[in-house]
This record gives structure tokens, C-alpha cells and sequence, in this order.
């Protein structure tokens, strides 16, 4: 039998001990390198803050390391008792797939290396949300420079550009023509180009037919046996007007009772010369044009608007026209007719616009280019041409849930303009759409819903696998 004290002192002993070897444990075998050892690292911080980030081991300006980042200092969108509470309650969580260290849009279905050498990390069962969306960290937003923007109600303003010409107003233009052989006695000082006012005489001849025509016409007014019968004058007043007398001419003839050798012919409008084909002398046949002059106070802009922006053009928008002459200078004028054909070598159709040009600076055949103000009438829903995902048959948008989701959607658009889309279906006022690297997220969730798709794919393979196996196990027995 031991004795008492020297089984005390033992125990004694064996304490002592104990208390040393755990007082000196965390100087042997610190805990933070071990575990800091078996991390991965995810990529390197600025060690000043500044948004910088570097795969790979660098050094700022100052010559300072960059601090390493682990996957488990990842920032978390859910409360880290949330997270402990699902897997202790859930226990071991199935992985989904495994995702790239630097946030690119790349996965993995089983444990892999980047070209860096560092391991991507596993996305587990209940990470990602069910309603299709996409979720991220506030690190990797940061890092691609996600940004979002809300819908709101906007004035469409899409102008449409052609190039055109000035031409005549067809209304405005007269021609001078003879409808009997004549002969030119007189011609006024007129020349092309000259302006001209209505009733100004321009030029003087003499017919056989409009006199004839006029010595039968006061012999019938002058007669006392049809003087006063309007129906007998009525036919010879008629014949004068057939052959395109000037209607002062005949006021005149009925006034001084006596017809004139030679008929003064005067300008039809005001207006400038375009053609003068007449001459002293010269014999004109019957349709033969010897003045041509067009009031060019009002003109007509025809310009050619492309086939694929017809849709946005309508009678009685507002264009602005500027000629080329006059660089400075700007003409409004209305849009008054499109004309039903589409040229077929150019796809482009033709629209008239009519424009007021008081100070005759447009002249006919001159160069302009229009710019026709499509605006929308009332605000319409529009976001940013950069928030739209186009795929050419797809449209959508990537709507920001906040805390970091993203759900994709696919909308319906109009107009565009502006820099802005019109949204018709889809989309409410006040939602937030991303605007800058929406399509890394739309990558990734492209990436998501086919990884899930495998996934449902490989379990019902699994079921109908296992279940076959019970089949056959039970048609054995």
C-alpha cells in the first residue's frame, strides 16, 4: 500500500504539469498560421482601401504588400447566425456546383484549380435563391462595378435624319403659252430671273384670232339690236376667254368700246422669271411656253427617309431643315405629305415638307438635310439602352431585388432614343434595372439555370436508376 502523502505529492506533481504544458500550448502551436495556412486565398486588396484588386501578389505605389483575402472572409449577404442556424438544422448541405475564386462567370460540376492555382469555392443547396434570380456578394458588385438605375417616365425623342433637296411648290409655278398662232411685238425689260409682281406687263402681241374674236365681240355689244341681251354677248366674251385673254384686256374693250391692235400680256402671280423664251418678233405657235414663273415665298423640301424609320414619321410632325448654303442657320417647317412608294435600289421613301422662305434664300435644287422631331406626345416608360440584354429574338433586362439579387426578365420594347428604350410590357415604374456589367450576370445566371437543369436531370436519372434496381430485386425474390 502506497502511502498517503507520497500519493498526494504524485497528484500534485501530475497537476503541475498540466497546468504548464496548457499555459505554454498557445506558444507552441499559435492557431492563426495553422488555419491561415489551410485557407484559400481569393484574391489581394489594396492594403489603402482604394477599390484595387490583384490575383495575384503585387505591391501598391508605395511599395506596400497587398493584404490577402480568404474565402471565408468573403462578405455574406446573410447574418452569420442565420447561416448557422440552416446547417445545423439542415446538417451537411449538398454542393451545387463550384464557382470561380474572382468572381468571373465560370463553374465548375466538381472541385477545380484556377490558372492561378487557386480553388474555386462550392456553392451549396439553399445559397442560390429558387425564383430564378442570381444572387452576389458585395465584394464581387464591387469588383465588376455593377450599377442600377430606376424606370421612370421619359419623353421619347428619336430624330430622324435625311438628306434632301429644295424643289418648287407644284401650286406656285405658271407658264405664259400661246392658244393660237401669234406673233411678239414688244417684250418688257424682263429677263430669267427677274421679280416680278401680278399685273406687271410682260410683253405685248398680235393674234388673228384673239382680234377676230374681239371685233366679234364689240360688234355684239355694240349692236342696238343685241346691245342689251346678255345672252348674245355671252358667246363672244366666252371665245376671248378660251384663247387665254387677259381679263383687264377685255374689261378695257368693253369700256372703250374698241379692240385693240396688239394684247399686253401680264404676269399671272408674283414671283421670279425661271424661263424666258420669248422674243420681239419671233412667230408662237399654238402651246408654245414663253414665260415660266414660279412664287417661290413657300417651297417644298423633299428629303429620303430610310425604310426602317417610317414608323416614327407622320403628317404634321415638325423638321427642321438645314441648308448647307447657310450653315448658321435653321428653317422649321412641317412634314405635309409621304408619298405611298419605296424606292427599291436605296429602300428609302420620299416625304414632302413644306417650308415658308419670305426672304427667297432657298432656291430650288439646293442641298438640305432634315432633322424630323419624333417625340412622343406623353411620357412614356424607358430605361437605359445599356440595361438591355438583346439577343435579337430575346429582350430583357436584369432587375435589381437589392441585398445583391438580380432577376432576370424579359420585356417587350418600343421606340428608342435618346439613349433610352421605351418599355411596353415587363417592367413598373420605380424598379431598379442594372446598367453596367449586366451581361457578367446575365452570364452567370445563364451558367445557374444550366447547372440546375443538369442537377435535376442527373437525380431523376439517379430515382429511375434506384428505382429500377428495387424492381428487379423484387421480381427476383
Amino acid at each position: 500500500m502506497k502511502h498517503p502523502i507520497m500519493t498526494k505529492l504524485a497528484l500534485a506533481i501530475v497537476l503541475g504539469a498540466a497546468s504548464y504544458w496548457s499555459a505554454q500550448q498557445p506558444l507552441l502551436h499559435p492557431a492563426s498560421p495553422a488555419s491561415a495556412a489551410e485557407r484559400s486565398v481569393l484574391y489581394y486588396r489594396d492594403p489603402s482601401g482604394a477599390p484595387l484588386w490583384s490575383a495575384a501578389p503585387k505591391k501598391d505605389q508605395q511599395g506596400i504588400d497587398y493584404l490577402s483575402v480568404y474565402d471565408d472572409q468573403e462578405p455574406s449577404l446573410a447574418p452569420p447566425v442565420q447561416k448557422a442556424q440552416v446547417q445545423n438544422a439542415n446538417g451537411p448541405r449538398k454542393i451545387l456546383y463550384y464557382r470561380n475564386p474572382m468572381g468571373l462567370p465560370d463553374t465548375s460540376p466538381v472541385p477545380k484549380k484556377d490558372p492561378m492555382g487557386m480553388d474555386y469555392v462550392p456553392v451549396y443547396e439553399g445559397d442560390e435563391p429558387d425564383d430564378g434570380s442570381i444572387k452576389l456578394s458585395p465584394g464581387k458588385i464591387q469588383r465588376t462595378g455593377v450599377k442600377s438605375e430606376p424606370v421612370e417616365h421619359r419623353i421619347m425623342r428619336t430624330p430622324v435624319r435625311a438628306p434632301g433637296t429644295i424643289q418648287l411648290d407644284e401650286r406656285r409655278v405658271s407658264v405664259i403659252a400661246m392658244r393660237s398662232e401669234s406673233f411678239v411685238q414688244r417684250i418688257a425689260d424682263i429677263t430669267t430671273g427677274t421679280r416680278v409682281r401680278a399685273g406687271q406687263p410682260l410683253m405685248q402681241i398680235y393674234s388673228s384670232a384673239i382680234a377676230s374674236a374681239a371685233a366679234e365681240y364689240l360688234t355684239t355689244i355694240t349692236s342696238k339690236t343685241t346691245a342689251g341681251v346678255e345672252q348674245y354677248g355671252r358667246g363672244s366674251r366666252q371665245r376671248l376667254t378660251n384663247l387665254d385673254v387677259p381679263e383687264q384686256v377685255i374689261s378695257s374693250m368693253e369700256t372703250a368700246r374698241t379692240a385693240p391692235v396688239t394684247v399686253e400680256w401680264s404676269a399671272p402671280r408674283d414671283g421670279i422669271v425661271l424661263e424666258r423664251n420669248a422674243v420681239e418678233g419671233m412667230r408662237a405657235q399654238p402651246g408654245d411656253v414663253l414665260f415660266r414663273i414660279a412664287d417661290i415665298s413657300q417651297v417644298w423640301a423633299l428629303v429620303d427617309v430610310a425604310e426602317r424609320d417610317l414608323g416614327s414619321v407622320a403628317v404634321g410632325q415638325s423638321v427642321n431643315v438645314r441648308a448647307r448654303s447657310f450653315p448658321g442657320r435653321t428653317f422649321t417647317g412641317t412634314i405635309s405629305v409621304i408619298y405611298p412608294q419605296v424606292n427599291r435600289d436605296t429602300r428609302t421613301a420620299r416625304i414632302r415638307i413644306e417650308l415658308s422662305n419670305s426672304d427667297f434664300a432657298l432656291l430650288p435644287d439646293m442641298y438640305v438635310d432634315a432633322e424630323i422631331d419624333t417625340a412622343s406626345s406623353a411620357p412614356t416608360l424607358a430605361v437605359p439602352e445599356s440595361a438591355v440584354l438583346d439577343t435579337g429574338t430575346r429582350q430583357a433586362v436584369l432587375v435589381d431585388k437589392g441585398e445583391g439579387r438580380y432577376e432576370p426578365r424579359e420585356v417587350k420594347l418600343g421606340r428608342r432614343g435618346s439613349g433610352y428604350a421605351e418599355i411596353r410590357h415587363g417592367l413598373a415604374e420605380g424598379e431598379a434595372v442594372v446598367t453596367t456589367a449586366n451581361f457578367l450576370i446575365d452570364a452567370e445566371s445563364n451558367l445557374k439555370a444550366a447547372l440546375k437543369s443538369f442537377a435535376q436531370a442527373t437525380a431523376s436519372s439517379d430515382a429511375s436508376d434506384t428505382s429500377g434496381h428495387a424492381q428487379h430485386m423484387g421480381d427476383h425474390k
